[in-house]
């Protein structure tokens, strides 16, 4: 039925949120066993659906947790977000690779749920198709890659990076991570499709991507999984010395 009576009497303890998202935040609280202590960060938390659902399992688990968002409205909605929970969510408003720089090894779990080209979710925003070109790619990959480098330095030795977008492009998914494993010798790839698939109610089919960089990225599909066309690849540091070429 409707389900808008449940909600708007929750006080905001229930919400809706597409499956996909939900996968995201929890395959990343699920990528290795949480340390009671542990500080996680949302680094692109607008509009805050997911900061909400890693509050709720920070707060299960003993973690603490931060966002942070460039845009002040879209900081507003997280601060909105994540009101209703009995946990404390500092929500700083700063450009994310400023924000990550100044934080060096500082975090054990951070998401990037990178700015992109929101393709993934055109079966909910179908007129978002008319306002894209393939101009918006090239510049939104070059600060994806830029964030994801800098979330990488800001995560300690051990700690983990999930990389996030609701896009099935190429140039914005496995892309990035084969880039970003080229560059730099201390992270390694985990298998996400592995992660999200332990966690996931129902049976999920998450097609293997071959070998190499991006093999162990998930890739959700509104046909064959009833979800935004979500991407999630996780990475974990194993070095403190940054090494790139």
């Amino acid at each position: 039925g409707d389900p808008r009576r449940v909600i708007s009497d929750s006080g905001g303890t229930v919400r809706v949120q597409d499956e996909g998202s939900q996968l995201v935040a929890l395959a990343l609280a699920a990528a290795a066993p949480v340390r009671a202590g542990e500080r996680w960060l949302d680094l692109c938390a607008g509009p805050g659906g997911k900061t909400a659902m890693l509050a709720a399992l920070a707060l299960e688990s003993g973690a603490e947790l931060e966002a942070n968002e460039v845009v002040p409205a879209r900081a507003g909605l997280v601060r909105h977000a994540v009101r209703p929970l009995p946990i404390d969510v500092p929500v700083h408003e700063q450009d994310g690779r400023v924000f990550a720089a100044q934080h060096p090894a500082s975090f054990d779990r951070i998401l990037v749920d990178a700015p992109c080209t929101g393709l993934g979710a055109l079966r909910r925003r179908p007129e978002a198709r008319w306002r894209k070109s393939p101009e918006d790619v090239a510049e939104l990959v070059e600060l994806q890659m830029q964030l994801l480098d800098a979330a990488v330095d800001a995560v300690k030795p051990g700690g983990i990076v999930g990389y996030a977008t609701c896009s099935p492009h190429l140039a914005e998914t496995t892309g990035i991570v084969a880039e970003i494993l080229r560059r730099r010798d201390d992270i390694v790839e985990l298998d996400a499709r592995e992660v999200m698939t332990g966690i996931s109610r129902t049976p999920i089919d998450l097609a293997p991507r071959g070998d190499g960089p991006g093999a162990g990225s998930a890739q959700l599909w509104p046909h064959r999984h009833g979800t935004d066309a979500m991407f999630l690849a996780l990475l974990q540091r194993t070095d403190p010395e940054r090494t790139t070429s």
